[in-house]
């Protein structure tokens, strides 16, 4: 068994930043491809940004340019770095494998307003 604990989320005004963590635990961390995804509410869960357990990363088109997927395998870390927030980033991000398990955290809440 895996837990994943997001952090990170909070409230910043659009074109400000924020980088969230996600802290694994289990032995077993570095053989997995992570991913971030997030959900708004009455929307789908959407995959954000993946990294293998290499260092490959793919991105939502959404996304591309300002979010930065990372990973610390000697920390068992997952990051994503979100500049230019825009008000439609506002959602509740979660980390987990890619492909996805169907246990999911607690997510952080991520608020993009003025």
């Amino acid at each position: 068994q895996v837990q994943l604990v997001e952090s990170g989320g909070g409230l910043v005004q659009p074109g400000g930043s924020l980088r969230l963590s996600c802290a694994a635990s289990g032995s077993i961390f570095g053989i997995y491809a992570m991913g971030w995804y997030r959900q708004a509410p009455g929307k789908q869960r959407e995959l954000v940004a993946a990294i293998t357990s290499s260092g490959s990363t793919r991105y939502a088109d959404s996304v591309k340019g300002r979010f930065t997927i990372s990973r610390d395998n000697a920390q068992k870390t997952a990051y994503l770095q979100m500049n230019s927030l825009k008000s439609e980033d506002t959602a509740v991000y979660y980390c987990n494998r890619d492909p996805a398990d169907s246990d999911w955290g607690q997510g952080t809440q991520v608020t993009v307003s003025s």
